[in-house]
């Protein structure tokens, strides 16, 4: 096993402040980005505060900025940089810093308890769904997320306007409401809510300018813009814009009212 010493830099401080700091590290083949955070913590920083669990892809816990691009260390190979070249690690900049890697991430989850829920079909019990495997496999993509919130991390619309976050969601949780949209058996409808008009209204969807940012980041490999969110844009235009849809709203309304 052949080993080298990698130059490394990592942001140290806290909500007060902090720094980069400068470590010469040894690394072995095969190693990943936390595998070398993990030897800084047992060799020459023991009270490196970094986020992890499963280091292997998906739980999503140890997301930080390694180069300047939002990553998972244990998914980012020591094998991908040049020997000589100084890597260096930060926090994820759009959320508040905690201390050292670790951020506070509450905002991603604040962001999932305004998305309804799944609305059930009315007289059919769960054990009773019944979908074509089509329409599965149309949402099935966006199960694969591990919230790791690489995605909403990159998303400039938060990452370079902080009040911005009232009002937009993140391509996570636009995605959430697409993937529902999309669920033939979802009765959000029937039950008044219209999930497209909302993702526009309450959600933020017009701040997403569709530069696939989000997708780029993602390690599940999860086609956010194209999949998630231009459908759902062309949906929220349909129904507000096409003389047609609005005439059979209209129309719709009027038989409600009688």
């Amino acid at each position: 096993m052949s080993t080298y010493d990698a130059s490394f830099r990592i942001w140290r401080g806290d909500a007060e402040g902090g720094e980069l700091r400068d470590f010469t590290v040894e690394v072995h083949d095969g190693e990943v980005v936390l595998d070398i955070v993990h030897r800084l913590q047992a060799t020459q920083a023991s009270d490196l505060a970094v986020r992890w669990n499963c280091k292997a892809g998906k739980c999503g816990s140890c997301s930080a900025e390694v180069n300047g691009r939002p990553r998972l260390m244990c998914m980012t190979r020591m094998s991908t940089f040049e020997r000589s070249e100084t890597i260096t690690v930060t926090p994820l900049r759009a959320f508040p810093v905690v201390r050292d890697l670790v951020t506070d991430v509450s905002f991603n989850y604040q962001k999932a308890r305004e998305v309804p829920a799944f609305v059930p079909p009315e007289g059919v019990a769960p054990g009773a769904y019944r979908m074509q495997q089509i329409d599965v496999e149309r949402s099935q993509e966006f199960r694969k997320c591990i919230e790791c919130f690489l995605c909403q991390d990159t998303c400039h619309v938060v990452r370079d306007h902080e009040e911005n976050k009232g009002a937009f969601a993140g391509p996570r949780f636009l995605m959430r409401v697409a993937e529902l949209d999309m669920h033939p058996l979802d009765a959000a409808a029937e039950a008044g809510l219209d999930r497209s008009r909302t993702a526009q209204e309450e959600h933020g969807l017009g701040y997403c300018n569709i530069t696939k940012c989000c997708t780029e980041v993602c390690p599940e490999g999860i086609r956010i813009t194209d999949n998630a969110l231009i459908p759902l844009k062309e949906r929220a235009v349909d129904r507000k814009y096409d003389p047609l849809v609005w005439l059979g709203n209209k129309i719709r309304r009027r038989s409600d009212d009688r």
